[in-house]
Order: structure tokens, then sequence, then C-alpha cells
């Protein structure tokens, strides 16, 4: 069954092309969520002030991998503990987020957090909340 994932981790090109590495991984897009304008172009995403983040959606194969295994791959690929950045980008654009699409995906990357927390010096500053 085909399942799907929305992260942001700085540049979606970087996350993107992790992704497409995966067998277990169908499909990946690249786009703009978690903000408040409709159809924001790349200008307006970059002022900040649309609340988008460069994000993909990860269409895998949930008989092939898990959604933990999604995530433990997104933390490996990007610092979750810098705010607005990753590398030399910096912008809201670029902050960690985790966009859920029900209540099952918001408990297990809340669940990830608090458990992963533990191997990393600074606060987990990645965003859990609902895909709009």
């Amino acid at each position: 069954m085909t399942e799907t994932a929305v992260l942001g981790g700085g540049c979606f090109w970087c996350v993107e092309a992790a992704f497409k590495k995966l067998t277990e991984v169908k499909d990946v897009t690249s786009g703009y969520a978690g903000g408040h304008s409709e159809n924001p172009s790349y200008r307006e995403v970059c002022t900040g002030e649309t609340g988008h983040a460069e994000v993909v959606k990860i269409e895998y194969d949930e008989s092939e991998i898990s959604y933990e295994d999604v995530l433990e791959l997104f933390f490996r690929i990007h610092d979750p503990t810098t705010k607005d950045r990753q590398g030399p980008d910096k912008g809201t654009q670029y902050r960690s987020i985790i966009l859920y699409k029900d209540e099952n995906q918001a408990q297990k990357a809340e669940r990830f957090i608090r458990e992963k927390q533990g191997e990393y010096t600074d606060k987990i500053l990645t965003e859990v909340e609902p895909l709009g």
C-alpha cells in the first residue's frame, strides 16, 4: 500500500535527492506547504511572509519501509536543531517541519522526536503541524 509523508528540511532539492535513492520510495515531489497563502511563487515564499516551507511529498510502499524509517532518513540528511536554516540557506522556508496527514502520523512524529532528542545536544526544533 502506498503511503505519503510531507517533510521540510532545508532546500527541497537536497531532501528530494536523498529520498529518490531509496527503492521503497515510489515518487518524490518538491513544493511549498505549511503556509497561509494559496499557490505562492518562489519569490513570495522567499520573502518569509507566506509562512510556507520548502517541502517534499514522499510516496512510499508501506510494506517495504515504515513511516519511522522515512523519518530516520529525514533526520540523517538535515539538522533538526537549527531554526529557519540549513547550511547556508536561511529563512523560514528552510525550517525543519513534518506535516502530518492524520492523527496517527502526528503521534508517530511526536514520539519519534521525543525518542531522538537524546541523540542531540541541542533541542530538536522540528515543527509538527497538520498538512493543510
